[in-house]
Formats: structure tokens, C-alpha cells, sequence
């Protein structure tokens, strides 16, 4: 990242303030405009990274998703608005990024990473990004990474706190090479870490770890300052603390040899019911005009507010909110549910049926899963509506 030009009229007006400060001056500004940068996710992490990279100048910036924008994306992935709900993310960030700052390249990859292509795309960068929310992704992007040569700068974030580090494979200055395999040599259990969708996430924490994240690719970048490579930063929103803990190489670690896709990490859902736990979607329509199954609506107060289930007044509904279940305050509930009827367990898509009806056979009621939830029986009242 050797700077090749000088800056023009417009860049020295554009970044002034920048050019200022001690440590960047022109020479830093200028290894920002030559920087490659690769952001693998457009969400919640990548948005704030996405934005403040363009205003700083990063002259290229990748940009790895092949989900589209959703409107449950927007309290948190600033970089979409509701015009763009349906567009692919890597489109409508572009245009973002364009917004911000014309002199910023923008190389779209709408794809999702994976073994085949990640060593190619990495290749092509000389700093990568993390901002995935999976751990078969972060596994693969520390993998390759590793491989090609590049530092990773990673963040995370769950419900209210969010983690930042900077993770190389190779020394960077006085700092000696860590990884993120060296943290975290496995994923978690199955079943052991909620998704966002189930237990929810602080907006404004992406927010405040992506800008963390996108200073440390600009320190990085330019040199100045120390990185967080060898440390992980914690933040706690609802304490407004930062916490910072060390983190080291494992000696016994062996070094990435080569590029295999990891296993999927199932998040907080257990294994799928077996068939006869199951219903579909004509199935509960057929039992609820046959006034033979009781219905459990384990979808949040909220959830109910924009799309409630009302299959008709004779229907027996009852509610067991999931908050209530990860809080571990569902016995009472599960104990009231009929020992002689069939319950139908009906969330979202089906995940988090998944776990209350495991919880509800084990204390003895003939539970079933409603196969995909709220969208099943909203696409089968869709087919069936005249």
C-alpha cells in the first residue's frame, strides 16, 4: 500500500480534516485512496463500516453479500432505506457508498463466500472486513484470509454487547500474529447461541462496533496508532463500558494448510422434530375446522401487533411469548397446555417451534411443529383466498 500519486485539488478540499491530524498528513491520505478493502457483509456491521470507510477515502472498497434488503434489516443496517427493501444489498450499498464519497470505487461481489471463491476474492484485497453474522462464515473468512495473507478486522454483536478485534496470521509490527481459530478454536454447540431473529439486537451497537471496526482498518491502512491485534475489545451498551482482553496465538494450533467449507452452526434451534412432530399448514387448517388441536403462538407481543393469527373465533389460541422461554419461564405455561389434545406450535418460520415443542413433549403434551410457521399459513390463506 505504497503511494503512488498526489492527492488532487478536490481530495486535499474533501479530506482536510483528515490530512491535519498527526500520523495521516498526505501520505496517509494517500494510502487510503490506494487501499483495497474488502467488506464481507452489508448488514448491521458492514453499514456503518461500508459508510465511514468511503468518508474516509478508501480509494476501493469490495463489498461481499448475496442477501437482498428486508424491511425488518432497516433499524440497524443504516446503509439501507425503505426504497431499497427487495434490492440486493450490494446494489444498494454501492449507491450509498457513491453518496458519500464519488472518488470511492466500489467492486460488487454478490455472492455468498464460500471455499470456492474465498481465496480469490481475499486475494484481491489487502485488508478484509468481517462483518457476517454466521460462524461457518467467520471460520471461512479467517481460513482464507490466513491462506492468502491478509489482516481480518472482525466484529460481532449479541442483543445489547458486541466484540472488536484485529486478527492476522502474520506478525504486524511489534504485534504478533493471532487468529480468529486462535480465540475461538471451535464454534459453539448447537443450539447453544440465539440468531438475531430470536433474541433480537441493539441497533445503534452496530453502530457503535462497526465505527470501531472501520477505525481499525484505517489504522490499518495508514499506520497510525496502535490496532487491536492481540486484544479483544468488549462492549457492554447497556453499561457503556469497553473492556479489553488479551488474546494470543495457540502454539499448538496447526497453521491452515488449506481451504474447506465449515459445517453449518445451527443457532439455537435443536435438532428437527421427527415426522410425526409435525404438522403443515393444511393440516392445522384442517384440525381447526374439526375443533381437534389446540394452537400455541410462541411469537413475541410485537410479532402479534403487525401480523396476528386469527383463525376464527372457536379456535383455542394461547400465547407463550419466546423471550419467556430463553428467560427459562415457560414451565408454568407448558404445564397449563391439555395432556389429551393435539398442540400446535406455530412461531415465525418454524425455529423457535423447534425448541418449545421439544420443551412441551418432554413434560408429556402431544406438541407439533407448524411446518414454516406464520408464512406457511399466511402463503396457504394467499392460495386458498378467492
Amino acid at each position: 500500500m505504497t503511494p503512488e500519486n498526489h492527492l488532487t485539488t478536490a481530495e486535499v478540499a474533501r479530506y482536510a480534516r483528515q490530512l491535519a491530524l498527526p500520523g495521516i498528513g498526505v501520505e496517509g491520505q494517500e494510502r487510503l485512496r490506494d487501499a483495497r478493502v474488502l467488506v464481507v457483509g452489508a448488514g448491521g456491521l458492514g453499514s456503518p463500516v461500508l459508510l465511514y470507510l468511503a468518508a474516509a477515502g478508501v480509494g476501493t472498497i469490495g463489498i461481499v453479500d448475496d442477501d437482498v434488503v428486508d424491511t425488518s434489516n432497516l433499524h440497524r443496517q443504516v446503509i439501507h432505506g425503505d426504497a431499497q427493501v427487495g434490492r440486493p444489498k450490494v446494489g444498494s450499498a454501492r449507491d450509498a457508498v457513491a453518496r458519500v464519497n464519488p472518488h470511492v470505487h466500489v467492486e460488487m461481489h454478490d455472492v455468498r463466500l464460500d471455499a470456492a471463491n474465498a481465496l480469490d476474492l481475499l486475494a484481491r484485497y489487502d485488508v478484509v472486513v468481517d462483518g457476517t453474522d454466521s460462524f461457518e462464515a467467520r471460520y471461512l473468512v479467517s481460513d482464507a484470509a490466513e491462506l492468502v495473507g491478509v489482516p481480518v478486522v472482525w466484529g460481532a454483536i449479541h442483543q445489547y454487547s458486541g466484540q472488536v478485534a484485529v486478527f492476522s496470521a502474520r506478525d504486524l509490527g511489534d504485534d504478533p500474529g493471532v487468529t480468529y481459530r486462535d480465540v475461538f478454536p471451535e464454534p459453539p454447540p448447537p443450539g447453544t447461541v440465539p440468531d438475531c431473529a430470536t433474541a433480537g439486537v441493539f441497533g445503534v451497537v452496530c453502530g457503535t462496533v462497526g465505527t470501531a471496526m472501520a477505525t481499525e482498518v484505517v489504522k490499518l491502512v495508514t499506520g497510525v496508532g496502535r490496532t487491536l491485534l492481540g486484544r479483544l475489545a468488549v462492549y457492554d451498551a447497556l453499561d457503556g463500558e469497553w473492556r479489553y482482553l488479551t488474546v494470543r496465538a495457540d502454539p499448538a494450533r496447526e497453521p491452515v494448510s488449506a481451504l474447506a467449507q465449515p459445517e453449518p452452526v445451527a443457532c439455537a434451534v435443536p435438532a428437527p422434530a421427527t415426522a410425526p412432530d409435525r404438522m403443515d399448514a393444511d393440516e392445522l387448517a384442517d384440525r381447526l375446522g374439526r375443533g381437534d388441536v389446540v394452537v400455541l403462538d410462541v411469537r413475541e407481543d410485537w410479532e402479534l401487533a403487525t401480523e396476528p393469527f386469527e383463525p376464527g373465533a372457536d379456535a383455542d389460541v394461547r400465547r407463550l411469548p419466546f423471550g419467556r422461554v430463553l428467560a427459562g419461564d415457560a414451565d408454568a405455561a407448558l404445564a397449563d397446555l391439555p395432556r389429551d389434545a393435539v398442540v400446535a406450535v406455530l412461531c415465525k418460520a418454524g425455529p423457535r417451534a423447534e425448541r418449545v415443542t421439544e420443551a412441551a413433549r418432554a413434560s408429556g403434551v402431544d406438541a407439533r411443529v407448524v411446518d414454516g410457521g406464520m408464512l406457511a399459513w399466511r402463503a396457504r390463506d394467499a392460495a386458498v383466498a378467492p
